[in-house]
């Protein structure tokens, strides 16, 4: 989710029309379900819609610096995307294994970023930021029911992420931790009260972000 709403944010969408868009679409118009030999979902649907919601933007196009993160899955490496057109890096950082059927590039099987990397606070380091905030929309613990093959692959999935997480610093600046646990990420049916979650999460951690931006710059000046 990361790497979808990074990208059209990037791409110059205006994210109200956006959040009007997504209340409206329906989930059959997103799966197309394939013989599952690598994944439960082809994804052209969504690649297309992707696609459309970034203007079938290349990153050379775009103003605010994105990079869409995914992993070989053969090798166990992270896959930082930095190049050619945004919607088929997004695709790529998105594919759940098992759920979507990976992206192949450059002689690359590429899956979403969260086995290797869930909150990649580091990549936006390398491109040059020097205050990060993340937002962590994962599984945190707790009870979550599971409904269907696909919402068990992806529990699964959100499970194997955070047990890999507990054992990680985040460097993040500022880390917005969204209540989300009730909330079936198979689903789009809960759009709305996701998002206000988030706007939620968001707004509270703006007493924080100013002082720790406050903080920052009482540093640079003393340094100086």
């Amino acid at each position: 989710m990361g790497a979808l709403v990074g990208g059209v944010y990037c791409s110059g969408m205006n994210m109200h029309l956006v959040e009007r868009y997504v209340y409206t679409i329906e989930e059959r118009d997103l799966i197309d379900m394939t013989i599952p030999r690598t994944g439960f979902i082809a994804g052209q649907r969504i690649e297309l819609l992707i696609k459309t919601l970034t203007g079938n933007r290349s990153f050379q196009d775009l103003k605010i610096p994105f990079a869409a993160v995914a992993a070989d899955v053969e090798k166990g490496q992270p896959v930082v995307l930095t190049e050619g057109k945004v919607y088929e890096a997004i695709r790529a950082s998105i594919s759940i294994p098992g759920v979507f059927k990976p992206v192949m590039r450059d002689g690359r099987m590429l899956v979403d970023g969260g086995i290797v990397a869930r909150v990649p606070t580091d990549t936006v380091r390398d491109m040059g930021a020097d205050f990060v905030i993340s937002v962590d929309v994962g599984y945190h613990g707790g009870e979550t029911k599971c409904d269907g093959i696909v919402s068990i692959m992806m529990q699964a999935f959100a499970v194997m992420e955070w047990h890999i997480i507990k054992e990680r610093v985040n460097t993040s600046d500022i880390n917005i931790v969204p209540a989300l646990g009730h909330i079936n990420m198979a689903s789009i049916a809960q759009a709305e009260e996701t998002i206000e979650i988030g706007r939620q999460a968001a707004r509270a951690q703006i007493p924080g972000i100013l002082q720790a931006l406050q903080d920052r710059g009482a540093k640079l000046l003393d340094s100086q």
